[in-house]
């Protein structure tokens, strides 16, 4: 099975979704995969999160799932065993960075500042969610937060405040893996049973961030 953090690279964006309802989630699914946009970040800000990834694992196996919003061990364990192939969480919490890797999950926690980022690279975390990304500075912050670290190759995934007109300005930056993305699926859109609006969504987010990764290689 194909390494997770290497398919969101190549997809170069990320769908951060909040979903209510697990009966929603497999025509979630089938819309981001419509949209060429086989991946998805289930934030556990809801009570359905842990229902809508194992749904989601068992009627769409083909589509990468991972879970967002990771704020303590037990929400971890919940992700593990509901199929999330990769987690990430808005901040920096050493205990859940220890508790994902024993569970082997790959994890991507939340950084700021050159502080929050001198904490996780001393605990040996080499890919970090910047978040959120628009209030902390934007792309300019993000080069020169960075900068300091790069020789230790830790590369970044920003997310909150991004959006489809700014992908390319993220992508820019080498160190950036992929972008998260609020827009592409949102609670309002799937709660409607807007889906063909979320394929759309999909398939105009992963143009751009392919057309920006092709300008950087």
């Amino acid at each position: 099975m194909k390494d997770p953090i290497d398919i969101i690279a190549g997809l170069g964006v990320v769908p951060v979704i909040a979903i209510e309802r697990a009966s929603d989630a497999v025509p979630l699914a089938d819309a981001l995969l419509e949209g060429g946009l086989p991946v998805a970040e289930i934030t556990f800000r809801t009570e359905a999160a842990a229902d809508v990834l194992a749904a989601m694992r068992d009627a769409r196996p083909e589509l990468c799932i991972g879970a967002g919003t990771i704020l303590d061990k037990a929400n971890l364990a919940r992700a593990v065993a509901s199929g999330a192939r990769f987690g990430l969480a808005p901040g920096y919490d050493p205990d859940i960075v220890d508790a994902a890797k024993a569970a082997n999950l790959p994890f991507c926690p939340g950084i700021m500042t050159p502080s929050d980022l001198t904490l996780a690279a001393a605990r040996g975390v080499r890919l970090a969610k910047f978040f959120p990304a628009g209030v902390a500075g934007g792309p300019k912050a993000l080069s020169g937060i960075s900068a300091p670290f790069a020789h230790l190759g830790i590369r970044f995934i920003p997310t909150g405040g991004v959006t489809e007109a700014t992908i390319g300005d993220w992508l820019a930056i080498r160190q950036v893996v992929a972008v998260g993305g609020t827009w592409i699926a949102k609670t309002e859109d799937i709660r409607d049973g807007r889906f063909a609006e979320i394929a759309k969504n999909a398939k105009a987010a992963v143009k751009v961030a392919q057309e920006a990764l092709e300008k950087r290689q």
